[in-house]
């Protein structure tokens, strides 16, 4: 049984620590809110602002707490390998943080990694061509994706330890993207915010989405499907930082939390 930390216990964490501790459990909650979440099996995990730069520590959620349940003090701060760095009687889940472990260290420009095994998400990924530029949300995540293949699943010692010899060839394969396609797996998204990469896996899993009804209507109607041009992708490419981050940042975020706060504000406890 996890235990639950009292709410509203900030001890000595920093004003930046709680901003981000307050967006992750917003991010959290609203996964739940869209149905993307796989019982307590997926997770988030932040990159605490005023940590050691050589030894950062992370925020993740306790190991067994349903998203929705998720709130700015009951996050767990852990160091690179999981463990917990301050008291607590919860546990994360460590097979399942070295995926993120590895990202953090190999990228230290990306403080949030967003991983989800959506039904439309995995059905893409089982995809020999993957995502299709089919739409204006598939051309924003074309813009910066990338490809991982499965490697199975972490069961027990043995397990565990290919998973973590698994973060280099992880972090490779992701490079400098924003979004990963981790092939028969799922979806991972990444940014410079909780913001940023909650908008990229909005945009990414809307665009799987979309492939799926299409690909549908396709074999129900016989039609074939409107590629989009290559040239406008590389257009989106130009432009896409400054866009993801401000829209994020400035408009989508705050109307989110806005959302949460008319319906769900435990998140900020």
């Amino acid at each position: 049984m996890t235990a639950i930390p009292g709410d509203d216990d900030r001890g000595e964490i920093s004003a930046a620590e709680w901003q981000v501790r307050v967006d992750l459990a917003a991010c959290y909650r609203l996964i739940a809110l869209y149905g993307w979440d796989d019982l307590v099996f997926n997770h988030i995990s932040a990159r605490v602002p005023d940590s050691p730069e050589e030894a950062p520590h992370f925020l993740v959620n306790a190991y067994g707490l349903m998203f929705d349940e998720i709130t700015a003090s009951n996050l767990i701060k852990v160091d690179q390998q999981s463990m917990p760095v301050e008291e607590t009687l919860a546990l994360a889940n460590g097979p399942g943080f070295f995926i993120h472990s590895a990202i953090h260290m190999g990228r230290p420009d990306v403080q949030c990694v967003l991983d989800v095994h959506t039904t439309d998400g995995v059905a893409v990924s089982g995809q020999r061509e993957g995502l299709l530029p089919l739409s204006q949300q598939a051309i924003i995540a074309l813009a910066s994706i990338a490809y991982h293949d499965y490697e199975g699943i972490p069961i027990d010692d043995a397990g565990i330890t290919a998973n973590i010899a698994e973060g280099p060839r992880l972090v490779r394969d992701l490079g400098n993207c924003n979004n990963l396609i981790m092939r028969n797996h799922g979806l991972l998204t990444v940014g410079q915010s909780v913001a940023a990469a909650f908008l990229a896996m909005f945009n990414l899993q809307r665009a799987c989405e979309i492939q799926i009804k299409m690909q549908s209507a396709q074999s129900a109607q016989s039609q074939s499907l409107r590629i989009i041009d290559s040239r406008i992708i590389e257009n989106v490419v130009a432009n896409l930082d400054k866009v993801i981050e401000s829209v994020a940042g400035q408009i989508a975020w705050p109307a989110l939390l806005r959302k949460l706060d008319r319906i769900d504000p435990g998140y900020r406890k």
